[in-house]
């Protein structure tokens, strides 16, 4: 695992990350950004995005994978093609950011694919605040599903962690910032 990390370490180092003085979505101000889904949707990234989600993930009872769209939209498709390849698969969902205004006005996209109770992990490219995270949580609850795990690429280490901690979730992470930039000089 830890080659297919470096791999995507320098891949996101690349593609994905940029120093300087950036605002954030959550209003913050940072000396770097994060923009994963150019990476995510690079042939090579997207493949070793989709297998480290897929390790991460091996050893949790899941149906599915989701996350909010459109950041996760990517992280969803490469794991749950992986997942297909590899002899588990997985469903994917993804969480609309408003509701449909048309048809059935549903927040949760994929629903088709899952039974009320169905266990799945929620995934994320970057979390800062967690507050992204959290809310495509709520509503793939709300669907009547049970989140068992929280996934994302790279953690910021800025309060998200414990903040998707105290709503009762454990963060996985496959990279901090430190870890991230690290890795891509090995």
């Amino acid at each position: 695992m830890m080659e297919l990390k470096k791999r995507l370490a320098r891949l996101l180092v690349e593609k994905s990350y940029r120093e300087g003085d950036f605002t954030l979505a959550s209003g913050r101000k940072s000396d770097y950004y994060f923009d994963c889904r150019v990476t995510a949707l690079h042939p090579e990234g997207s493949w070793l995005i989709g297998t480290l989600f897929n390790k991460l993930l091996a050893d949790v009872d899941i149906k599915g994978i989701g996350g909010m769209t459109l950041g996760a939209d990517p992280l969803v498709s490469a794991t749950t093609v992986i997942s297909h390849e590899q002899g588990r698969p997985l469903a994917g969902l993804l969480v609309r950011k408003e509701a449909k205004g048309h048809g059935t006005g549903q927040f949760v996209e994929g629903m088709g694919n899952f039974q009320l109770g169905d266990k799945v992990a929620m995934v994320e490219d970057v979390v800062t605040t967690g507050g992204s995270l959290l809310k495509a949580c709520e509503r793939v609850k709300a669907a009547g599903l049970d989140i068992v795990a929280v996934c994302t690429i790279l953690d910021r280490e800025e309060g998200g962690r414990e903040i998707i901690q105290a709503a009762g979730y454990e963060l996985k992470a496959l990279f901090t910032r430190k870890e991230l930039v690290e890795l891509a000089k090995q």
